[in-house]
């Protein structure tokens, strides 16, 4: 399990780091104001499907799918496709295909009503030009469906690093384009380069699939494997949209508190995203090894690894990034106005971090079972909770008031789903509760006011009570240990 995660978590960070130099890039050149906004209000559809997408939603639901074709054919990574496999494989190729493409010519068409509802806040002129630029990254996003799909056979085999270097190719182009030109970069240049980048996803996976026996004639829309599939799938994407939508009244709302908040609130997004979703990486790995386990005594052995480990990797990472705030800023943007909000905004992430973290593993051990639904319903909870907070703490306490909003819908979400999974009293949450607790008090409380002045010092300091942390907390918790059933 430590091996494969471990290799997944380091391609993962790399696609992440190339994110976010996308986003530092785009702020260094255009600044955090007007022009960054509409750039973003522009990507936040295509992203949006990217990021569900890259969740693995069509992993969750394809992988059980995928192993029920193989029948009685040897369940082992060495094995070969069956005909059954190489069939549904082509069938749901040419689907989704088509869906992706649908959705790129929606998207393109309907510019101007996205636009609207997603930035409403715009100015004008601001309007006319994000329209221009989402007719072009629509088109990014066939790739990344077809990516997600071939991304199932690769990761029912145990093979998770080729799938996840899709993130790094599809921001190479626009990181390389911006840092080439800097200042004279465009809005088309850039959209353009999403576009390669969605190109590249599909594309990198193509010659695994050719191997596993998927050849041009096997792309065959079938509506009845489209509809098993969605069966499974539209309680995942129903989850994934709860998260969306969420996101997309974040933008909303920020888009009347001024110029540049878009902006910051993106990046404490991108900022943030560099642990936990990785942590997401960690997690199709032990979704993996949980389809295997017919038995629910084998699951739940997986399951209490599997805490251990993600707590193990989340709490570091939240103590980091609460300690490392202001340094970040500074650092990262000197002469940027309006980028000193981020510092309060990411030290309430860093906490949300940690419960997500966990929310991610017990949903994908829900699914391992079969269960999409029960996730999901335990997710609209969390976001009702969220987005009738969201109005009132963004009026009352501003952007750091939305942040806030943020963590409540996700310990809501928690909550509900330890509780109606079952697990109270199976599965020991205190080691968890108490040690992640413990550690990041210590760093809000004690540690955060006491720091140095300069950024350096204090990314180092960091970096001590990170590693410290992830000490105590692998001695604590032992995830090398697998428990018992």
């Amino acid at each position: 399990m430590l091996g494969a995660a471990g290799l997944l978590t380091l391609v993962t960070l790399t696609g992440l780091a190339a994110g976010l130099a996308r986003e530092w890039l785009l702020v260094a050149n255009w600044g955090a104001g007007a022009r960054a906004d509409a750039f973003l209000i522009a990507m936040f559809l295509p992203e949006a499907i990217r990021t569900v997408l890259g969740g693995g939603v069509i992993s969750s639901a394809g992988l059980a799918l995928w192993q029920a074709h193989r029948g009685t054919a040897p369940a082992n990574d060495d094995a070969p496709s069956t005909g059954a496999q190489r069939q549904w494989l082509g069938r749901m190729s040419a689907s989704l295909g088509l869906i992706g493409l649908g959705l790129a010519i929606a998207l393109s068409l309907g510019a101007p009503l996205w636009v609207w509802l997603v930035g409403p806040g715009l100015s004008p002129e601001q309007r006319h030009t994000t329209e221009d630029v989402l007719r072009l990254l629509a088109w990014s996003v066939p790739g990344m469906w077809l990516h997600a799909l071939w991304s199932v056979p690769l990761q029912a085999r145990g093979r998770f690093v080729l799938a996840g270097l899709g993130s790094l190719l599809y921001n190479l182009p626009p990181v390389a384009y911006m840092a080439w030109t800097r200042q004279a970069s465009t809005e088309t240049g850039l959209a353009w380069c999403f576009v390669a980048g969605g190109a590249l996803m599909g594309v990198l996976l193509w010659p695994a699939m050719r191997r596993q026996g998927l050849a041009w004639a096997d792309w065959r829309p079938h509506v009845a494997s489209l509809r098993e599939l969605g069966l499974r799938l539209a309680p995942l994407l129903g989850s994934a949209g709860v998260g969306q939508g969420l996101m997309l009244l974040e933008r909303i709302v920020a888009s009347y508190l001024g110029d540049g908040v878009v902006t910051v609130l993106n990046l404490a997004r991108k900022l943030v995203n560099l642990p936990l979703l990785a942590l997401m990486a960690v997690n199709q790995v032990l979704l993996g090894l949980m389809s295997r386990r017919s038995e629910g005594a084998e699951r739940m052995g997986v399951l209490r690894q599997g805490m251990a480990l993600v707590t193990t990797v989340s709490c570091p990472a939240a103590v980091g990034l609460l300690l490392s705030t202001q340094a970040l800023v500074v650092l990262l943007f000197p002469r940027v106005h309006g980028a000193e909000v981020l510092g309060p905004v990411l030290a309430w992430y860093a906490v949300s971090l940690v419960v997500a973290s966990w929310n991610l593993l017990l949903g994908r051990y829900n699914h391992a079972a079969g269960d999409t639904r029960l996730p999901f319903e335990c997710e609209l909870a969390g976001g009702l909770a969220q987005a009738l907070s969201l109005p009132l703490l963004a009026w009352a306490f501003g952007v750091q008031g939305m942040a806030a909003a943020l963590l409540l819908g996700i310990v809501v979400n928690g909550g509900l789903l330890w509780w109606r999974s079952g697990l109270w009293g199976r599965v020991p949450l205190w080691p968890h509760l108490l040690g992640s607790g413990a550690l990041l008090a210590l760093a809000g409380l004690w540690l955060a006011p006491g720091l140095p002045s300069l950024p350096l010092w204090q990314l180092l300091w960091a970096t001590a009570a990170g590693a410290l942390s992830l000490l105590m907390l692998a001695a604590l918790l032992k995830p090398w240990k697998a428990t018992a059933h």
